[in-house]
């Protein structure tokens, strides 16, 4: 798979609550192109520390010493406009699949080198959610995750389009840029990609939508 080439460094921050991890992943952030923008050791505290944030990705532990709920610290995160990569040793299902289930977009184990570790950042801030053994382990062990978690706008876009309308039909119907329809499409695909889910053509789509109830196959 080739990246497209992007004006600028891709910019991470990691939330970690070991001194060590984090000194190591600031020290690494140059030999991988990275600009590194903050660190600590709680979301809270990243937040208090840097209420502008503005990361392409950011790391961050499952289980941090503060006792915050994964799902939650997910969630404050992605609303600062970056992507979520776990870094973690993975242990707890449940953390995976609620870390998962809010949004993360991927989980890479601290087993792993910081080579595949930049690797699934890369992939991450190109808008690729991957999924991995241990992504594929907790959403096989969940049946709720067979269920791509869409977004209301999502479901609307998804619902026009896979109905028959052509985005540039769906971003007049939803009074949005063509290229904020192709954006949100697009999502959802990568949605349903992390699942098993394969959505790359129309007619996959409507399946998925049919699948999902977003469609009725009685009303195309």
């Amino acid at each position: 798979m080739q990246l497209r080439e992007r004006d600028k460094p891709i910019c991470v921050a990691i939330v970690d609550d070991h001194d060590a991890i984090r000194f190591a992943f600031k020290a690494a952030c140059p030999e991988f192109g990275f600009q590194f923008c903050a660190s600590a050791g709680s979301v809270t505290e990243l937040l208090e520390k840097t209420p502008d944030i503005r990361c392409d990705v950011i790391v961050m532990d499952l289980s941090l010493a503060d006792g915050s709920i994964v799902a939650e610290n997910v969630t404050r995160l992605i609303k600062t406009g970056a992507q979520v990569v776990i870094f973690s040793i993975a242990d707890k299902q449940n953390l995976v699949r609620a870390a998962l289930k809010a949004g993360a977009a991927t989980l890479v184990p601290k087993a792993k080198s910081m080579e595949e570790l930049a690797s699934a950042i890369r992939l991450v801030a190109e808008g690729i959610y991957v999924n991995t053994l241990q992504t594929a382990a907790a959403i096989d062990s969940d049946s709720e995750f067979k269920a791509a978690n869409l977004s209301p706008r999502e479901r609307e876009v998804l619902s026009l389009y896979a109905s028959g309308f052509a985005l540039k039909q769906v971003a007049a119907e939803l009074n949005i840029k063509i290229s904020t329809a192709k954006e949100h499409i697009d999502r959802v695909r990568a949605k349903y990609s992390v699942l098993g889910r394969a959505a790359s053509t129309k007619t996959e789509l409507l399946v998925r939508a049919i699948e999902d109830g977003i469609l009725e196959e009685s009303s195309l």
